[in-house]
């Protein structure tokens, strides 16, 4: 087994829309966004310029055939990010917002991680989170941020393995969630 990484494309949109979702939880997009989320969130991936852009995603690939990917970008763009998110989610739901910001300038933010089922379990996860780290870390950013649920342990429990410290708690779409961040001095 090989795993390689590569800067998502334009094709990626659907992985990459399947990876947001995953990484909000099915229910809870399905609640925010319709049962349509899988659509909304490929189109928000296929722009240029928002949160889950296939511009911001790396993707894992295992003998050639993409395995996961980790939407991720600086948090000083969030806004500028945000808008275009909003302007397609609010084509089909005008009265979304986001309840509070999930990252800030000064840290990279691992906005959504996902490792497709059948891959699960080999390391791909872990090869994503240092492909990214090493890529942030190379480019100058110091810090790389992400949010994990209070009801996901197994989660926290493999950012924490990987050199992740809680710093806070964050309230995201309605849930609990530590803000954990990994620096490089």
């Amino acid at each position: 087994m090989s795993i390689t990484i590569r800067q998502a494309t334009i094709n990626d949109a659907e992985l990459i829309a399947y990876t947001v979702g995953t990484a909000i939880g099915e229910e809870s997009v399905k609640e925010h966004l319709g049962t349509n989320w899988l659509n909304i969130l490929t189109e928000i991936s296929q722009l240029d310029i928002s949160q889950y852009s296939y511009r911001n995603t790396i993707i894992a690939e295992i003998d050639g055939t993409p395995a996961g990917a980790v939407v991720a970008y600086d948090g000083a763009r969030l806004n500028e990010l945000r808008t275009q998110t909003l302007s397609v989610i609010h084509q089909y739901n005008p009265n979304f917002t986001f309840s509070e910001d999930e990252t800030e300038a000064g840290e990279y933010y691992l906005d959504s991680l996902c490792v497709l089922p059948q891959y699960r379990k080999q390391g791909v996860a872990t090869y994503l989170i240092k492909a990214l780290c090493n890529k942030v870390f190379a480019e100058g950013h110091i810090r790389v941020g992400l949010i994990v649920d209070f009801d996901n342990p197994n989660a926290e429990q493999l950012y924490t393995s990987l050199g992740f410290k809680r710093i806070k708690t964050r309230i995201f779409l309605g849930h609990q969630m530590w803000h954990l961040v990994k620096e490089n001095y």
